[in-house]
Protein backbone atom coordinates (compact mmCIF):
# COMPACT_ATOMS: atom_id res chain seq x y z
CA UNK A 1 0.00 0.00 0.00
CA UNK A 2 3.12 2.32 -0.70
CA UNK A 3 0.75 4.66 -2.91
CA UNK A 4 -1.84 4.81 -0.14
CA UNK A 5 0.74 5.85 2.44
CA UNK A 6 2.22 7.98 -0.21
CA UNK A 7 -1.02 10.28 -0.73
CA UNK A 8 -2.34 9.75 3.15
CA UNK A 9 1.59 11.71 3.92
CA UNK A 10 0.72 14.32 1.37
CA UNK A 11 -2.62 15.22 2.20
CA UNK A 12 -1.53 15.49 5.91
CA UNK A 13 1.59 17.46 4.89
CA UNK A 14 -1.20 19.83 3.02
CA UNK A 15 -3.26 19.97 6.25
CA UNK A 16 -0.83 20.46 8.75
CA UNK A 17 -0.59 24.52 9.74
CA UNK A 18 -3.69 25.19 7.67
CA UNK A 19 -6.36 23.19 10.13
CA UNK A 20 -8.27 26.89 10.37
CA UNK A 21 -8.48 27.42 7.04
CA UNK A 22 -9.80 24.31 6.45
CA UNK A 23 -12.57 24.38 9.11
CA UNK A 24 -13.80 26.95 7.81
CA UNK A 25 -13.92 26.40 4.29
CA UNK A 26 -15.94 23.52 5.65
CA UNK A 27 -17.82 25.59 7.32
CA UNK A 28 -18.71 27.98 4.14
CA UNK A 29 -19.58 24.75 2.33
CA UNK A 30 -22.33 23.64 4.42
CA UNK A 31 -23.84 26.96 4.98
CA UNK A 32 -23.76 27.21 1.28
CA UNK A 33 -25.44 23.53 0.90
CA UNK A 34 -28.01 24.80 3.86
CA UNK A 35 -29.11 27.65 1.59
CA UNK A 36 -29.37 26.26 -1.63
CA UNK A 37 -31.93 23.47 -0.06
CA UNK A 38 -33.73 25.72 1.94
CA UNK A 39 -32.17 24.30 5.45
CA UNK A 40 -33.98 20.90 5.15
CA UNK A 41 -31.22 18.84 4.60
CA UNK A 42 -29.36 21.10 7.78
CA UNK A 43 -28.89 17.95 10.45
CA UNK A 44 -27.25 15.53 7.93
CA UNK A 45 -25.16 18.88 6.87
CA UNK A 46 -23.90 19.53 10.76
CA UNK A 47 -23.10 15.99 10.66
CA UNK A 48 -21.31 16.07 7.54
CA UNK A 49 -19.11 19.38 8.67
CA UNK A 50 -18.21 17.44 12.37
CA UNK A 51 -16.90 14.54 11.10
CA UNK A 52 -14.97 16.74 8.45
CA UNK A 53 -13.63 19.04 10.97
CA UNK A 54 -12.62 15.97 13.33
CA UNK A 55 -11.15 14.66 10.45
CA UNK A 56 -8.86 17.63 9.96
CA UNK A 57 -7.86 18.00 13.32
CA UNK A 58 -7.31 14.54 13.58
CA UNK A 59 -5.14 14.42 10.11
CA UNK A 60 -3.48 17.70 10.85
CA UNK A 61 -0.12 16.35 12.48
CA UNK A 62 1.14 12.99 11.09
CA UNK A 63 2.30 10.67 13.95
CA UNK A 64 0.76 12.76 16.52
CA UNK A 65 -2.83 12.62 18.62
CA UNK A 66 -4.35 16.05 18.27
CA UNK A 67 -3.62 18.88 20.79
CA UNK A 68 -7.60 18.63 21.79
CA UNK A 69 -6.64 14.86 22.65
CA UNK A 70 -3.32 14.99 24.31
CA UNK A 71 -2.48 14.01 27.75
CA UNK A 72 0.47 15.92 29.68
CA UNK A 73 2.33 14.19 32.02
CA UNK A 74 1.59 13.75 35.92
CA UNK A 75 5.02 14.09 36.96
CA UNK A 76 7.87 13.74 34.72
CA UNK A 77 10.69 12.35 35.47
CA UNK A 78 14.10 13.37 34.94
CA UNK A 79 16.32 11.17 32.87
CA UNK A 80 18.86 9.48 35.32
CA UNK A 81 22.64 9.78 33.95
CA UNK A 82 24.17 6.60 32.87
CA UNK A 83 26.25 4.46 36.16
CA UNK A 84 30.24 4.36 35.29
CA UNK A 85 31.17 0.78 35.68
CA UNK A 86 34.76 2.00 34.96
CA UNK A 87 36.84 -0.68 37.79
Amino acid sequence: MGLIDDLKGKAQGLIHGNEQAIKDGITKAGDFVDTKTGGKYAGHVDKIQDGASKLVDKNGTPGETPASEQVPPVNPVPPVPPVDKAP
